[in-house]
């Protein structure tokens, strides 16, 4: 029977993509694969090759000190922490302020006031500055005591953008980009929030 009401028909949903689920490795396989044996031949601790790494990293700054940037990495990775994006992606992030800090007396002064504010903060709780400080609870404890100052707020800001408007990043965080170009999300799985 037909009431003169027709229904509009409903478009065409473009597929969802398919999400490839990573392999685990079990316990079990571990054991098999000798995973047991690489791991007592390496006796390295990785806390000291990450700290020989950030250094490494730190130095390439040349207007502000390194302990300045190192100070910036490592802040860096705490205010926005990803297990998965290795330290030069935060590097990238920070080091426009080495450039800046050259046109910019200012702010050369706040991060090199900021972080030996920070390093003494540090010092006074845990006799070590900021970037040697282990424990990364502790780490942010000290950041929660000066997240009103201008420094942390200068940091948090352009990080948000440093970071995450790099491309390079988005694949590490399973975000695919734009949608817009392609007629946007509605129809592409709007609701798919796996990389959140």
């Amino acid at each position: 029977m037909n009431t003169g009401h027709n229904k509009p028909s409903p478009i065409p949903a473009a597929p969802m993509r398919r999400l490839e689920r990573t392999a685990t490795l079990s316990r079990r396989a571990f054991l098999k694969g000798g995973g047991m044996t690489a791991l007592g031949v390496v006796v390295v601790p990785t806390t000291a090759l990450l700290a020989s790494s950030r250094d490494a990293l730190a130095q390439s700054f040349q207007i502000l000190a390194p302990e300045t940037g190192k100070t910036l990495l490592v802040m860096a990775r705490d205010i926005f922490p990803h297990d998965r994006i290795s330290d030069r992606y935060y590097m990238q992030a920070i080091e426009p302020y080495d450039k800046a800090a050259l046109a910019d007396p200012k702010l050369k002064a706040l991060l090199d006031d900021g972080s030996r504010s920070l390093n003494t903060l540090a010092r006074q709780r845990f006799d070590k500055p900021y970037a040697e400080v282990g424990a990364e609870a502790e780490r942010v404890g000290l950041l929660h005591a000066i997240e009103t100052s201008a420094f942390f707020q200068k940091v948090k800001g352009d990080l948000v953008t440093g970071l995450y408007n790099n491309k390079a990043v988005w694949p590490l965080l399973g975000y695919e980009g734009s949608s817009w170009e392609n007629g946007g999300y509605l129809h592409r799985g709007f609701d798919d929030i796996d990389w959140l």
